[in-house]
């Protein structure tokens, strides 16, 4: 199967931006979905993975860029990750 990846960007309002990434791949099942952003989580063997990745990801987009990201997926569909990051002034990204 090939794999693809679309990234459209848009911005909903002048306030926040909208990042969509969505593959066409596998998907991801309903048991897995919860645990996705969870630390030390994976799905790949034991010494192949470190289960880190998303959870970093999601840390970085919440806590220093007061973002959301979130995942919708169905197996046998692709998954898609959706970012909405707030637009901040230079002078407003330095406060809290």
């Amino acid at each position: 199967m090939t794999h693809s990846c679309l990234l459209p960007s848009a911005f909903p309002d002048k306030n926040q931006v909208f990042i969509n990434i969505k593959n066409n791949g596998r998907g991801i099942s309903e048991d897995v979905k919860p645990r996705i952003f969870d630390y030390l989580f994976t799905t790949k063997a034991v010494g192949k993975g470190t289960g880190l990745g998303l959870a970093i990801a999601r840390q970085i987009v919440l806590e220093k860029h007061r973002g959301s990201l979130e995942v919708n997926s169905r197996l046998e569909e692709g998954a898609e990750f959706v970012i909405l990051l707030p637009i901040m002034g230079v002078e407003n990204s330095h406060n809290g």
